[in-house]
């Protein structure tokens, strides 16, 4: 399955004064990110606040954003935890919802397993539904990391379809691209990375920063495509400042703060993570106004 070049990791908008999942706000966030250069989204991951959303509210949540997409773009719902088998029965149920084209599985945190309980869980999963998986490899969250040999086995596994590296390891990204088939996708799961990992023979980026500037990554990685790298490196350049502020506070901090700033309101976070400082407010106002220059 072909999931585009960009895909975002939506943040979750709430209503303000209710703390709740907000229908009419995730129909605008949806459109507008869909009219701004994603080619997927993905719903309920960590940029949308996995952690704190009730079961309820994540299948909710991922209903409303098929129920806006109408089929524009491909739609990954994050289902994975640290727990196989609550995993396997949530994907089960998710599976219903006409309109999602994918799960992404983060690896599990906390329980700290080795190679063997990795691959385990992973394919017990992708044993128990008929969806595409998407394996999340991202160690400074989840403490382990999922080593290229057991991404490489996993991904002989048919519904086993693609990897969101975040690990920023490039000689295991590097193994990982060149000892998979075709129909294995490598997408970068760190907005920095996006066009050296494409570079390398990836096939994207699940970003944060394109909230923000979608059209600009899409522009870049184009721009690769028909082989004016130098273009690609230009912009990539003017990119990153700005990509490294949306990550000067917890993730989806300084990125709903933006969204919200652009006019498109997502409204608040929920604890544990905390409003910005003003000090990080003005940071990253002040890198989008150097990259709007």
């Amino acid at each position: 399955m072909d999931f585009g070049k960009v895909v975002t990791a939506m943040v979750t908008p709430y209503n303000s004064e209710k703390d709740k999942v907000c229908k009419k706000r995730i129909h605008r966030l949806v459109n507008h990110l869909i009219e701004n250069g994603s080619d997927g989204l993905v719903v309920a991951g960590t940029t949308g606040e996995s952690p704190t959303i009730s079961h309820e509210e994540k299948i909710k949540l991922f209903k409303q954003v098929v129920e806006t997409n109408q089929g524009r773009a491909k739609i990954i719902a994050g289902t994975g935890s640290n727990n196989t088998a609550e995993t396997i029965e949530f994907t089960k149920e998710v599976e219903k919802i006409d309109g999602i084209d994918a799960v992404l599985i983060v690896a599990p945190y906390y329980n700290k397993p080795n190679q063997a309980g990795l691959y385990a869980h992973f394919a017990a999963i992708a044993k128990a539904t008929t969806l595409p998986v998407i394996i999340y490899n991202i160690p400074s969250r989840s403490v382990v990391n999922i080593e290229p040999e057991t991404i490489i086995e996993l991904a002989k596994i048919d519904n086993i379809v693609a990897v969101k590296e975040s690990s920023g390891n490039f000689d295991n990204i590097t193994k990982i691209i060149a000892e998979t088939g075709d129909d294995f996708a490598v997408y970068s799961g760190d907005d920095t990375f996006t066009l050296p990992i494409y570079a390398l023979g990836g096939n994207g980026v699940i970003s944060v920063a394109s909230h923000v500037i979608g059209p600009e990554m899409q522009t870049m990685i184009r721009a690769f495509d028909e082989g004016d790298t130098k273009k690609a490196a230009e912009i990539h350049g003017k990119l990153v400042p700005l990509m490294n502020a949306l990550f000067i506070a917890p993730n989806p901090a300084p990125v709903k703060h933006m969204v919200n700033r652009l006019g498109v309101d997502v409204g608040h976070l929920r604890l544990p993570l905390a409003p910005l400082t003003e000090t990080e407010i003005e940071t990253i106002e002040t890198a989008f106004q150097n990259y709007l220059k």
